[in-house]
């Protein structure tokens, strides 16, 4: 395995993302890379909001209920994390765009990340991660409609294998 190989899928616990994270473990596979699935949280309210009232201990469950998401994401698609590959799952506290881009920070990266299902009225309303990575990414970037039906499995009790990153 290249050491410095890395595919990064940004995961949004979404059904639709299930694409995106295919992609990225067939990707992973191919280039013989380090597969690094990471999820962005922020504080209900946002960042401003947490500020004014902080409270340690809840976002200590925000940042758990945010790792448990990336964990069912991948046992939803694959019953767990692939045991073939090498996975470093990351929590990172952030947007998701930028905290993507920030990690995916070498030219030798590819940042996989899912288009989701927009129209025009939502597109408008809220900022596109995907439109984001693709402008500011030091890597390529490949951006991967969701499937029209996603082959998922849902399996229980799965440990989890999340490293958390402070924004």
């Amino acid at each position: 395995m290249a050491e410095d190989t890395r595919v990064i899928v940004g995961v949004s616990g979404s059904l639709g993302n299930a694409a995106a994270l295919r992609r990225a473990v067939a990707e992973a596979e191919r280039r013989d890379a380090v597969l690094v699935p990471v999820i962005a949280w922020t504080p209900p309210g946002g960042e401003a909001a947490y500020r004014t009232r902080p409270c340690p201990p809840l976002s200590k469950l925000w940042e758990r209920a945010a790792a448990d998401r990336l964990d069912a994401a991948f046992a939803r698609a694959f019953g767990g994390y692939p045991a073939h590959l090498r996975v470093e799952p990351v929590v990172i506290r952030g947007e998701a765009g930028p905290a993507l881009v920030e990690i995916a920070d070498r030219p030798d990266d590819l940042l996989v990340v899912g288009t989701g299902r927009r129209g025009g009225l939502r597109r408008f309303l809220h900022a596109s991660v995907g439109r984001h990575c693709v402008a500011r990414a030091a890597c390529t970037v490949t951006a991967v409609p969701p499937s029209e039906a996603p082959a998922l499995k849902a399996v229980a009790g799965q440990r989890s294998r999340v490293t958390s990153l402070a924004a």
